[in-house]
């Protein structure tokens, strides 16, 4: 089944690359192209991709951030990958907090870059190594005094492994680095996940992770 992919990109060059990489590759389907926000918050709605990979900033007008806290509210099944240079500690979490899903840099390679669009449409939070670890070191910096770690409370429905596999997450590493550490299969890893997030009640591995630290 292909995955439909939507752009909101206002720099051309970019945009063109980006429908490049979508438009060549097996398996997925660009639907369309935008250069800013007001053109998106129209047509996203009708368009109905499964994944929108939206800049952070669009120039003139509202940002991408904007646009994904607009379209999130009567969108909640459009899942959100922000593609950006930025690498900022707040524009991270004012994204996450807007209902993005995933976030990457635009100067991840493509084959990374279709990774991380098969892995939020199978339920992952992407995000490019460096974005994880920024993410990781700031919640341990809200953490409590207290040492928070996977003995919480309200992490004792997870079983052992899921434990360990939740704990590799909060360090950033990837389903296929956590299979390899625990020589298990990446798609284990992934069922794995899926039952992590029921059992606390999150939807994807950003509010895992902050399970983690207690937040």
């Amino acid at each position: 089944m292909e995955i439909t992919v939507c752009i909101v990109d206002d720099n051309k060059e970019i945009r063109s690359a980006l429908e490049q990489i979508i438009g060549m590759s097996d398996d997925y389907k660009l639907l369309a192209s935008f250069a800013n926000a007001e053109d998106a918050l129209i047509s996203l709605p009708v368009l109905k991709p499964s994944i929108v990979l939206m800049d952070i900033n669009l120039g003139e007008g509202q940002s991408g951030i904007d646009c994904v806290r607009k379209l999130k509210i009567d969108h909640p099944e459009m899942l959100f990958m922000m593609c950006t240079v930025y690498e900022d500690d707040e524009k991270i979490f004012e994204a996450l907090a807007a209902g993005a899903s995933g976030y990457i840099l635009k100067k991840t390679p493509p084959g990374k870059l279709l990774e991380a669009i098969r892995e939020l449409q199978d339920g992952g939070a992407p995000m490019s190594s460096q974005i994880a670890r920024k993410v990781v070191a700031a919640f341990q910096q809200r953490q409590p005094e207290e040492n928070t770690t996977v003995s919480a409370p309200s992490l004792n429905v997870l079983s052992n492994r899921e434990k360990e596999i939740l704990e590799n997450l909060a360090k950033g590493l990837l389903y296929k680095e956590i299979a390899a550490t625990l020589y298990i299969s990446q798609e284990t890893v992934r069922k794995h996940v899926y039952h992590i997030y029921e059992k606390l009640h999150v939807h994807n591995k950003v509010e895992a992770i902050n399970k983690f630290f207690g937040r």
